[in-house]
């Protein structure tokens, strides 16, 4: 009885990503577990302007500036770390709260790509705070439908 082999299934990998330790290490976990099969790596930003900010239309606009600096700057780092290893990758900003934005990233790119198979990756925190109070790890393996990697 032979039979046929399953064709492979590619890996999307969504990273949420801020430049960090933490962040670091989990996208180069991503780069590991996407080692030998098809897919993707979409890093993701996710940007947070403080409610204060939002009473200044200048500091609107200036708030808006640093994100575009820090984007810039992180896409350059995503893709110097992926240099060699990934070339399907991006990285995409989003604003609001973390566990929900990459959630919706994953959403989309589950969308785009129904037969893949879609993985979150974020590294933990290593601060006592967040094991307290919660963090975006913790809140990720409540509510996310997707299989979520967190990374020590």
């Amino acid at each position: 009885m032979n039979a046929e082999p399953l064709p492979a299934v590619a890996v999307r990998i969504v990273v949420g990503y801020d430049g960090s330790p933490p962040a670091d290490r989990a996208l180069d976990a991503a780069v590991r577990l996407l080692q030998g099969r098809t897919g993707g790596i979409t890093a993701v930003y996710v940007a947070h302007m403080t409610s204060t900010a939002m009473l200044s239309a200048d500091a609107i606009v200036e708030i808006e500036n640093d994100f575009d600096q820090v984007e810039k700057e992180l896409r350059t780092a995503v893709g110097e770390r992926l240099r060699g290893h990934v070339d399907d990758w991006d990285l995409e900003r989003r604003q609001g709260q973390i566990p929900h934005e990459l959630i919706a990233v994953a959403d989309e790119v589950h969308s785009g790509h129904p037969d893949d198979t879609v993985v979150i990756v974020v590294g933990s925190s290593s601060s006592a705070v967040h094991r307290m109070v919660g963090s975006v790890p913790v809140n990720l393996a409540r509510h996310s439908p997707f299989p979520l990697v967190i990374v020590p």
